[in-house]
């Protein structure tokens, strides 16, 4: 056999070869939860596109850490790393933080080590974040606490608007005898009783159970319409951009209200920024995310969550402490703010069948709305 004739015969037995590998890195690619592969010092080998995304580091990047770099100080997936190389064996742990300054806090996954069984000790580890599921399970919490404002919302309208109306008639006629100085004081009175009925009025939304109209709305023609408000208005501060997916498809909700949703979230982040930052942005994105599902309370039914639209800052953050709670009534980081704004967001996607949840680091704040999109009558998705 020629020489020639030998080289040719090694390309065509390496071609299936590279063919293979190339078929396993696409299976490694298309798999949703983040997988690395670390050798026998830890230093990580491979990772697929999802752990390239929960990392936030390029494939190339990653293979220049170690699994110590990428996990905080003392985590317990190191130990069920050695653990899985002394045994041999898998080994799996529920319920671990592996949250970074680079990932963000609160990163809640299931971890799953398996050893290749290649006798060189590399391992395989595979993450399952728990956190929209945790996530999910807030958004009940939130739907709670809003009916139960929604319930004193009743009552306050019911108890106190009377009452209320009663003392600023009484004000404004001892306001028509009186000299210049308690005219100060009958006017203090009939503002704060005008400060108190907004309030109130405020609660009533919560108590407004009646079904509303909803039909299948365009989120983008909706978001546009939220930017030039806010440009022309209470964001005329900040740079306001979007990122838009054009094929999304239409969402099954009120437009007025997911207006009000929006222009919400929108002004807090504003807010948030503050007037005197040289540098405030707030982007809007919409994108399809498959695979978020929400059980229905009280019934079997699951529901598809596939809508993303999100409303990201630049801002200080919000506080850790009051993350788990920012959805609930009277929850707020303002100093003069009433923390219903937040509340009513959360009932009005919740109403909506969707959810709601904030994550929050230095500089980026996302408020994140996930939502069912609408569904023709014989059950097929609409289109744009």
């Amino acid at each position: 056999m020629t020489r020639l004739s030998r080289t040719r015969d090694t390309v065509h037995m390496a071609i299936p070869a590279l063919e293979d590998i190339a078929a396993a890195a696409g299976i490694l690619n298309a798999l949703p939860l983040p997988v690395l592969q670390v050798d026998a010092d830890n230093q990580v080998m491979e990772a697929n596109a999802a752990a390239e995304s929960f990392f936030q580091l390029s494939r190339s990047a990653l293979r220049r850490n170690t699994l110590a770099d990428l996990l905080p100080f003392g985590s317990p997936v190191m130990a069920l790393v050695d653990e899985a190389r002394r045994r041999g064996g898998s080994m799996n742990e529920y319920r671990v933080d592996i949250g970074t300054p680079r990932t963000g806090s609160d990163r809640i996954v299931d971890v799953f080590v398996t050893p290749t069984g290649e006798g060189d000790q590399t391992i395989v580890i595979m993450l399952q974040e728990r956190t929209i599921a945790e996530k999910i399970d807030r958004q009940l919490t939130h739907r709670g606490a809003a009916r139960s404002v929604g319930a004193l919302g009743s009552m306050l309208a019911h108890e106190i608007k009377n009452p209320l109306s009663g003392i600023r008639g009484a004000a404004q006629l001892l306001e028509t005898g009186a000299d210049d100085g308690d005219r100060m004081l009958t006017r203090l009175i009939i503002d704060e009783t005008d400060r108190i009925v907004k309030l109130v009025d405020r609660f009533e939304h919560f108590a407004d159970g009646r079904p509303v109209e909803r039909e299948a709305v365009n989120i983008h023609v909706v978001l546009e319409h939220v930017k030039r408000l806010a440009g022309s208005g209470f964001a005329r501060h900040v740079r306001l951009v979007e990122a838009y997916d054009p094929s999304l498809p239409p969402v099954l909700a009120n437009r007025d209200q997911l207006i009000q949703v929006f222009l919400n979230l929108v002004k807090n982040a504003a807010e948030a920024i503050g007037p005197d930052a040289l540098d405030g942005e707030i982007e809007l994105t919409t994108a399809f995310r498959p695979g978020v599902r929400i059980s229905v309370p009280g019934s079997q039914e699951r529901v598809s969550l596939p809508l993303e639209f999100c409303v990201r800052d630049n801002g200080p953050g919000v506080p850790q402490d009051l993350i788990r709670n920012l959805f609930d009534p009277f929850v707020t980081t303002k100093a003069s703010g009433s923390g219903l704004g937040l509340a009513m967001v959360a009932k009005i996607v919740g109403d909506h069948g969707g959810v709601v949840e904030c994550e929050s680091l230095p500089r980026r704040t996302t408020f994140r709305v996930l939502m069912p999109m609408h569904a023709a009558r014989d059950g097929r998705a609409s289109e744009q």
